[in-house]
């Protein structure tokens, strides 16, 4: 969602002037849109404005604005313990750009813009159209949490849960059709939970689905709370929905899915999962997984481990617990790191075992490639496949927006090297 909000911060201060530079020492505005779901965020960006404030040591000073999660839960402070840095503005707040930079060059005051206006946000957003021209775009559709997980910093950030119009967002995607964008990835902190006057994403998928220059979709991130039956009808019917779900558990302890407020148990994820299988076999799972919670012990450990063997996925994002002020489990008694090290080591060892093993299947078989770039070397190009890995080919005619049928030949755990075999028409999914 930072990469999406970043693109149309640009789309708003192109209006007044502003154009991107590669050059760090030539830009006269710097933006730092950050995340706070880590611990160590904020150090980050005064590493970051140290860097910079070095830089020009010697030069005119440059406008300096932090955005994103960390200025919403920061604000003031950030301006008081930085003095060079001019404003901070929330993610619900960054259409106020152009009058943030306008006031600081006129005026050189300092500005903090960290309301919850969502409406007004978005409403200034369908003012300004979308200028990616990507082959592969994001789409927010829907932003902040009700769940309030114990550990999530998401409800305190970015609010409570808002959906976007659902007309407003059928609008931009044909505007990300029209620049040239092939697939569009559907946005949101918890984004099955969207709901604009009674249509659910799986409205939307469909909707989508009906623009002819869309070949295909994706959405990130789900609740298996949110996860309703006729979004699973949609994965069992639709053709340009891709069968990659990225369906965060957190954990494989009833215990600690508890304490951690989730409002699910093991089971109740697995009957999901049995459930999306049947509507369609070809889908594939990737999850979070958050280790070393407070209060967890060896057997919620190997519990956890044990749901891991069991969904077999194929992409498993693990991070150790990290205590986030503000949060309900920033008062809890932590685990001691040492231990949860261990654990994380343990758990990363064997998820990048079933990764592997997954993917040495692949080799020989044929995957559909949706090419993004052609790679600096001139005659290699870059693509996706239906599962989003990484897929590498050589060729002499420009594949960018194309899809084509592609032989894995070889490959590691980040990418694969293939071969085209042959042009693909339709947008099915070969198993």
């Amino acid at each position: 969602m930072n990469e999406y909000d970043s693109k149309r911060i640009y789309d708003f201060v192109e209006a007044i002037g502003y154009k991107k530079t590669e050059n760090v020492e030539q830009a006269d505005c710097h933006v730092l849109n950050t995340c706070h779901i880590r611990e160590k965020a904020t150090d980050k960006v005064y590493h970051h404005v140290g860097r910079i404030k070095k830089k020009f040591r010697n030069k005119k000073k440059p406008i300096v604005i932090i955005t994103g999660c960390v200025a919403q839960a920061e604000g003031d402070l950030i301006l008081e313990k930085e003095k060079y840095i001019d404003a901070v503005i929330g993610p619900q707040s960054y259409h106020k750009f152009n009058e943030t930079l306008l006031k600081i060059e006129k005026d050189k005051i300092k500005l903090n813009f960290t309301d919850f206006n969502t409406i007004d946000k978005f409403d200034k957003l369908n003012q300004n159209k979308n200028s990616n021209s990507n082959v592969s775009s994001f789409l927010t559709i829907q932003e902040g949490c009700d769940k309030f997980c114990n550990f999530c910093v998401v409800p305190y950030t970015r609010g409570a849960e808002f959906s976007r119009s659902f007309d407003e967002i059928i609008s931009e995607s044909n505007d990300l059709a029209n620049n040239g964008v092939k697939e569009i990835t559907l946005l949101g902190q918890n984004v099955n939970a969207y709901n604009f006057e009674g249509k659910k994403l799986s409205n939307l998928i469909r909707e989508i689905e009906k623009i002819k220059k869309i070949d295909r979709i994706r959405y990130t991130t789900s609740h298996p709370v949110d996860f309703s039956e006729d979004l699973i009808e949609a994965h069992a019917s639709s053709k340009k929905l891709m069968p990659l779900i990225h369906l965060p558990v957190q954990s494989g302890s009833n215990k600690i899915l508890k304490a951690m407020n989730r409002k699910h148990t093991v089971e109740n994820y697995l009957n999901l999962i049995d459930k999306i299988l049947k509507a369609n076999p070809l889908i594939k799972f990737s999850s979070d997984f958050i280790i070393g919670y407070p209060g967890e012990t060896e057997q919620d450990f190997r519990d956890t481990l044990n749901l891991l063997r069991k969904v077999k996925y194929i992409n498993s994002y693990s991070f150790m617990f990290s205590a986030r002020p503000g949060t309900p489990a920033f008062e809890m008694k932590q685990t001691e790191s040492s231990v949860a090290k261990e654990r994380l080591i343990i758990f990363q060892e064997i998820s990048e075992k079933i990764k592997l093993d997954y993917r040495q299947n692949i080799f020989n078989n044929k995957s559909t490639v949706l090419f993004e770039n052609r790679i600096k070397n001139g005659e290699n190009f870059f693509g996706r496949d239906e599962y989003f890995n990484a897929v590498v080919v050589e060729s002499k005619k420009d594949l960018k927006g194309n899809i084509k049928r592609v032989k894995i030949i070889d490959g590691n755990q980040n990418s694969f090297k293939g071969k085209i075999v042959s042009e693909v028409d339709n947008q099915t999914v070969a198993a």
